[in-house]
């Protein structure tokens, strides 16, 4: 169960605590009414939402964070170093979006005994390919529900995926109209299923 910042159907809850593994982002916004069964987190390991996260005492004792087993840093370190001086140019005011913070998440993790997942380039690449056949406006990068659906789809081929939260709604640089269409292929060639829910808009890059 990949579970999105949105909001989640109330009878969503009992369904995502029932599921065998379940995955969040962030601040996990969607704890409480969206269940409480926290597997991994995953985090934008970059630029504010990382410095945020890892300089909050709340965050750190968030009971989804606590709960769960794993971290997973959505943003490969060489993947957003090679970013940085093109988005210099294309968006100045990103200055700090590339500033990596996987390895401070890798520490944390150690220090609370948490498994450390830094999802790889490739899934990061095989995203952007696939996005590119929905011909989307110029974006940034793809969001990290995005870039978690892939990683889960190509690592676990064989279970029963199930998505809650997504609203294909946020940041305007997160390609989010082609995601939708992505997301929608793979729920028609039965890879995915959708419980349903609203993405809340956030004003800062994150998920």
């Amino acid at each position: 169960m990949i579970v999105g910042n949105g909001e989640v159907e109330e009878a969503g809850a009992d369904v995502i605590d029932a599921a065998d593994f379940v995955i969040r982002f962030n601040d996990c916004r969607s704890y409480g009414a969206g269940g409480g069964r926290t597997d991994a987190v995953a985090v934008c390991n970059t630029g504010r939402p990382a410095k945020a996260m890892l300089s909050s005492p709340e965050w750190r004792a968030h009971p989804g964070v606590v709960s769960a087993r794993e971290i997973w840093s959505v943003r490969h370190p060489d993947k957003f170093a090679a970013m940085r001086a093109p988005l210099a140019i294309s968006h100045p005011d990103l200055d700090d979006f590339c500033d990596d913070y996987t390895e401070a998440f890798g520490a944390f993790c150690a220090e609370v005994g948490k498994k450390h997942v830094v999802i790889d380039k490739s899934v990061h690449d095989a995203v952007d390919a696939s996005l590119s056949a929905f011909a989307p406006t110029p974006y940034v990068v793809p969001s990290s529900g995005m870039i978690v659906i892939a990683q889960v789809l190509s690592k676990f081929a064989e279970a029963e995926v199930a998505l809650a939260g997504f609203g294909h709604a946020g940041w305007e640089w997160h390609p989010f109209a082609a995601e939708r269409q992505l997301v929608d292929g793979y729920i028609a060639a039965g890879r995915l299923r959708r419980l349903g829910g609203k993405m809340l808009v956030s004003s800062s890059y994150g998920v």
